[in-house]
């Protein structure tokens, strides 16, 4: 599934939100793939009391050095937390200047199951652009309020699981959250390393799979 030169893109709402497919992430990278990463939101009205309000904009770009995605592959936008239904349409046409910018031959979004305004707006502008592009959907527990149809799994070793968590903790803004903590992380890990009889996975609901 992961050739070498083949481009990916990872579109996300916002600043952390790439740790539903960090490991994919290593794995591709690994292969020899050349990943993107797109975030639309550094989520300043969000950061808890204590931090300057840009510090995910400084925490990201160590998060994603431990992924080993190059500055010059990372795309932050600074659309407004909680308030993308409201800018849809700029959203789209972002996506699609992406999708001519990049050309990957896989896009992750955020899973049509996530409930959050942000991340739904994200996975539905997403389809709409990339309508020719295999498209898999990452899960973020937090937000599932729908069941999360995975039926695409991604095996990991320890190695990567522990980038992944080492890539977490590059958010110490958010070391708050349960779900960048290290043993939740290895506990959905070791389900759904379990769900393809692996020692660990991530996986992907299927929104479109093309094969050329």
């Amino acid at each position: 599934m992961f050739e070498s030169g083949q481009r990916a893109l990872v579109v996300a709402a916002h600043t952390d939100d790439e740790f539903g497919c960090a490991g994919t992430i290593l794995r591709m990278r690994e292969a020899g793939m050349d990943v993107h990463l797109a975030v639309f939101s550094s989520a300043e009205a969000s950061v808890p009391s204590g931090f300057d309000r840009d510090v995910l904009k400084r925490e990201v770009r160590e998060a994603i050095a431990v992924l080993g995605i190059p500055e010059d592959r990372f795309r932050l936008f600074d659309f407004p937390v909680r308030h993308f239904p409201a800018h849809r349409q700029e959203i789209l046409e972002q996506l699609v200047k992406l999708r001519a910018e990049v050309g990957p031959a896989i896009v992750f979004v955020p899973a049509r199951s996530d409930i959050h305004q942000d991340h739904g707006v994200v996975a539905r502008e997403a389809l709409r652009a990339f309508k020719h592009t295999t498209l898999l959907g990452y899960e973020m527990p937090m937000n599932m309020g729908l069941p999360f149809e995975g039926a695409c799994y991604v095996r990991l070793d320890e190695r990567h699981l522990a980038r992944k968590v080492e890539h977490a903790r590059a958010y110490r803004s958010q070391a708050a959250r349960p779900y960048l903590r290290e043993e939740f992380l290895r506990s959905l890990a070791a389900v759904r390393g379990l769900q393809m009889n692996q020692p660990a996975a991530e996986a992907f609901e299927v929104i479109r799979l093309s094969i050329m």
